[in-house]
């Protein structure tokens, strides 16, 4: 594996936290480059794009924080340079993340809150979509709501569905071991039978609205650069 490969593996852990998506599966990644400092060590220069010019600062600034955190951490990389183009905000976002700023003091007297509480709220809706996806085959197989409350995540198909939703609740602080019930409310507290019904229908529509606003920003993004060369990874 290059150096250049340890690179990319690390954008893939980074996710856009509304559509709960690695940012190189969405094609945010205009370049992704390898070279060395002139000292011994090396630098990775990745550029970053975003479906509008208009995007929202708050989900940009945590895009483009958790790809330089992610790529610094990357043995072998000396210096990361993770660069935002073509957004409004675009200068602010980039001076502040090389100089290690937070959110709320790269936009002083707009921001007044950093971005951990938006972080949770949207793991918190990948948490309820995820049971879905685990949940959905099941309850189309027939499943009632009886296993299904007492179903764990041990017990659940494997799946990359499952994997992703055990990584979503980790990160919560939630229970994702084998014996952790698979439907659960926000708090952690299982999901009773009674419950099942209303909780599925919830974690469903929130799922498509994950997804949907996922194809449109795809679709955006792929009008908006239409012709122009991504990573060709």
């Amino acid at each position: 594996m290059t150096l250049r490969d340890s690179v990319w593996q690390a954008l893939g852990t980074v996710l856009d936290p509304e559509l709960d998506e690695p940012i190189t599966d969405l094609d945010f990644v205009a370049s992704c480059t390898v070279s060395g400092d002139g000292h011994g060590g090396s630098v990775a220069d990745v550029r970053l794009r975003l479906p509008t010019f208009f995007c929202a600062p708050n989900f940009s600034f945590l895009m483009v924080a958790d790809a330089y955190d992610a790529v610094a951490a990357v043995p072998g990389v000396t210096r990361a340079e993770i660069t935002l183009t073509d957004h409004h905000a675009s200068d602010e976002i980039n001076r502040g993340i090389a100089a290690h700023a937070g959110f709320v003091e790269v936009f002083e007297g707009e921001a007044e809150t950093d971005l951990a509480g938006l972080r949770r709220y949207f793991l918190e809706k990948s948490v309820i979509a995820g049971q879905d996806r685990v949940a959905r085959p099941l309850v189309d197989a027939g499943v009632g709501p009886e296993e299904l409350a007492e179903l764990t995540l041990g017990s659940a198909p494997a799946s990359p569905a499952l994997d992703r939703l055990r990584q979503r609740r980790a990160a919560l602080g939630l229970p994702d071991d084998d014996d952790a019930p698979l439907l659960i409310h926000a708090d952690g507290s299982r999901v009773s039978s009674a419950q099942v019904p209303l909780h599925l229908r919830r974690a469903r529509l929130t799922r498509l609205g994950i997804e949907t606003n996922g194809e449109f920003c795809k679709s955006f993004l792929a009008s908006r650069y239409a012709g122009a060369a991504g990573t060709g990874w």
